[in-house]
């Protein structure tokens, strides 16, 4: 058992959670998802720009540097000129705004005096414009927090945002996304990074899920909620794991996040212990072609007939530490090759650490040493591709070893279903945001606060306590009730009709789901 609180962790939450609106967050189109054939397809290059200050965030400008086009797929009667970036947002919806600060009230947030729409740097593709507009709408206050028992984490902010397009699928170099998503009306929940374990990050995000069901006025279903994750250890780096959707998959990325923390910061004392330092390290690429002319390698062969080259690199001190396992099936190599893909777009990347095999004769691994003049605590990477693809690929491997010099680098990473993580961009700094020139901003007033505090929902455990006081439901079957999409009906024909309660949750609960399982409903 890992002992966190030794360990430094520390763990913030983002919960997205789209909103039942009836039409999206800047225009006027519903907000249904589509499975159809799609009536309008067009293509789109973007290219990242300057924040106030003339500074380029370092994430957009990675997006950029990989050189990708976007498909875009639309519909005629569920996607505007405003979602193609044709058109400018027309005004806020404020049925959004007023969930949002419902949303704030219920967990006793301060709502903003003036709500002001910002523009998010995004060049991903899942935004036409460039960029997600997100509009800050309260702030923590200090009875903004979220009890649980292993102490008190603190809300941070509530913003509203739109959603992104989703993406459909990806060939070569170009992304295909289905613009239907985007603009969908999200509530954003931020803590503090006061988490202390991955269980309280579990129990944090239900009880704030809850809340946010508690209105009545959000979407339910797969992919309708998601959380990041900003997860730190002592001496490591604080790290963002972007889409989690599954949120008994939260404590096992978390567990999963610390032990490979851990494992680069164990690799990093061993590269110092060799004297290893981030100088040691270049761009001293050499082209091995002619050394695989005759392989058996089936990847390695495939490459050379479309022409491709052979590149390698030496790793001094890298020997054993390239396949040393720093979360569950993923290595220290598995991250260079995440790199490799996402600078250089190779297809992967092959290291001595795990030669000969793939095809690679020992013969040809020692001539690929003797090559590279690489001594027994020496790595080799290499990798088959179009020449100037594989420079790129080589140059952030070449990036990433250094950064094992030093230990954890700060990163955005994506959720794997295993739990696992992988690389995904680098993190975005302050130049991502800047003001949104196109809609006004917005004064919150006294008599709309007052309007939405007097029609506030009962919160979640002031229902749980009903239910099994008054009710007289078990702890059990209330529980399963608040998470239930029946919910609302179970109220309804509680107090319309009388029927013990009991019976009313167990049939709704346990009974349909089990003829449905029977094939009778």
């Amino acid at each position: 058992m890992l002992d966190y609180s030794s360990l430094g962790l520390k763990v913030g939450l983002e919960l997205h959670q789209q909103l039942d609106t009836k039409h999206k967050l800047f225009c006027g189109c519903p907000t249904k998802l589509r499975d159809d054939e799609p009536d309008v397809k067009f293509l789109r290059r973007l290219r990242p720009t300057q924040s106030e200050l003339g500074q380029v965030d370092e994430a957009a400008l990675f997006e950029f540097k990989r050189g990708r086009r976007y498909l875009y797929e639309s519909y005629d009667d569920s996607v505007c000129l405003v979602e193609m970036d044709e058109e400018p947002p027309h005004d806020v919806n404020q049925e959004a705004l007023d969930i949002a600060l419902e949303v704030a009230l219920l967990l006793k947030a301060k709502p903003v005096d003036q709500v002001c729409v910002m523009r998010k740097v995004v060049i991903d593709g899942s935004n036409t414009t460039g960029f997600q507009r997100t509009l800050l709408v309260a702030i923590g206050g200090p009875e903004a927090v979220v009890e649980d028992e292993e102490g008190p984490v603190r809300i941070e902010t509530i913003c509203v945002e739109e959603d992104a397009a989703r993406k459909m699928g990806e060939l070569e170099d170009t992304v295909q996304y289905r613009l239907d998503r985007l603009g969908i009306p999200l509530v954003e929940v931020a803590t503090a990074p006061e988490i202390k374990s991955p269980e309280q990050a579990r129990r944090v995000a239900l009880k704030i899920g809850r809340l946010l069901r508690a209105t009545g006025k959000v979407k339910r279903g797969l992919g309708t909620i998601r959380q990041d994750l900003n997860v730190s250890i002592k001496d490591g780096a604080r790290i963002e794991i972007k889409g989690v959707q599954d949120l008994d998959l939260l404590p096992k990325i978390i567990e999963f996040e610390v032990v490979r923390q851990l494992n680069l910061l164990k690799i990093a004392e061993e590269l110092k212990r060799r004297g290893v330092t981030p100088s040691d390290l270049n761009y001293a690429f050499a082209d091995v072609t002619e050394l695989f002319r005759n392989t058996k390698s089936k990847v390695l062969l495939g490459g050379l007939r479309k022409g491709w080259r052979i590149l390698a690199v030496k790793l001094p001190g890298f020997a054993g530490l390239v396949g040393r396992e720093i979360q569950p099936g993923r290595r220290l190599g598995t991250e260079l090759k995440d790199y490799a893909v996402f600078w250089g777009g190779v297809q992967g990347i092959f290291h001595t650490d795990e030669l000969p095999g793939y095809g690679v004769s020992p013969e040809e691994v020692e001539a690929l040493r003797e090559e590279l003049k690489a001594g027994e605590l020496d790595a080799v990477v290499f990798t088959v591709a179009p020449l100037s693809k594989a420079e790129e690929a080589l140059k952030a491997v070449v990036d990433r070893a250094k950064q094992a010099v030093q230990g954890v680098p700060e990163e955005t990473r994506s959720a794997n279903p295993d739990g696992t993580t992988k690389y995904s961009r680098p993190r975005p700094g302050a130049a991502r945001m800047y003001p949104e020139t196109d809609v006004r901003p917005i004064t919150i007033t006294e008599e709309r606060l007052k309007k939405i505090k007097e029609a506030l929902p009962e919160l979640p455990e002031q229902k749980f306590k009903r239910f099994v006081e008054e009710l007289k439901l078990n702890p059990e079957l209330a529980e399963a009730m608040l998470r239930s999409k029946k919910l609302e009906l179970f109220e309804k024909i509680v107090s319309q009709v009388k029927v013990p309660p009991v019976l009313v949750a167990s049939t709704l609960e346990y009974t349909l789901k089990g003829l449905k399982r029977e094939g009778f409903a």
